[in-house]
């Protein structure tokens, strides 16, 4: 990760878990971002106070109110990160912000099904809308030839549970929204990588591994992967990324996945 320069970065769902430590990794870096967007759904509330923790002693750090079903919030939120960056635009977009509701194939709901979908699947349509003429400013003003994330790119945070040729875990938890939402996130991320590339901007689903969070939990069975490791292993992968992995599914390791 150390030649990886990436000048702007936003992360969605950055209070906690994976986009949280993202957020932690970036600020690390000998080389951080001059900008990183770190968006939740309420920046002056409780969960949000190890974000603020950080924006204190980080002035490159800015918390955005975005809430991922709501288009107004959405577009607010472009119009304030826009604000920060004046005449530049935004290199990378990291849809991190996504939630699970325990279910089975007989207690699935039409409600959960709905509002699963419209979390993971429409809210990171909405955004990756939103901030594309950020994404395309970028684009245009990389001098560099090909695709790549430092210049501009869109990285959905997906799941092997969304695999449909390697479904996972099943015996587990089946989380019926879930796994299907994560599916058409994927299939989201095949049409942007065809639909943006001629304006210079990478697309790429992600897989963090099983990891240690409050969405990974599930009742007596501990997820095998840290926080720390899992960002770790992304921020590796990112930077090797380039035109021929467009539109792919790879995991925190690197490895391409199965749809």
């Amino acid at each position: 990760m150390a030649g990886f320069k990436v000048r702007s970065v936003l992360v969605t769902g950055a209070n906690r878990g994976i986009g949280l430590e993202l957020v932690k990794q970036f600020l690390e870096k000998s080389n951080p971002p001059e900008w990183i967007f770190a968006t939740c759904q309420d920046p002056e509330g409780e969960r949000a106070q190890q974000l603020k923790n950080l924006v204190s002693r980080h002035p490159n750090l800015a918390i955005v109110a975005l809430e991922a079903t709501d288009p107004a919030s959405i577009k607010a939120a472009a119009t304030r990160v826009e604000e920060h960056l004046k005449s530049s635009g935004l290199n990378l977009l990291i849809n991190n912000a996504g939630i699970v509701r325990p279910s089975t194939l007989e207690s699935e709901t039409p409600e959960d099904m709905s509002l699963v979908y419209a979390t993971n699947v429409t809210g990171l349509l909405l955004v990756s809308q939103a901030f594309l003429p950020l994404l395309k400013k970028a684009a245009q003003g990389t001098p560099k030839p090909g695709l790549s994330c430092s210049k501009a790119a869109i990285v959905n945070i997906s799941s092997e549970c969304g695999s449909i040729a390697n479904l996972i875990a099943w015996e587990l938890v089946e989380v019926v929204s879930y796994r299907c939402s994560k599916a058409a996130l994927n299939m989201l991320t095949k049409c942007q990588s065809l639909g943006y590339e001629g304006d210079g901007i990478l697309s790429i689903a992600v897989h963090p591994g099983w990891v240690q969070t409050d969405m990974g939990s599930t009742g007596s069975h501990q997820a095998p992967l840290t926080v720390d490791v899992s960002v770790q292993g992304i921020l590796n992968v990112l930077p090797t990324l380039s035109k021929k992995d467009n539109g792919a599914f790879v995991n925190w390791e690197g490895k391409v996945l199965p749809w």
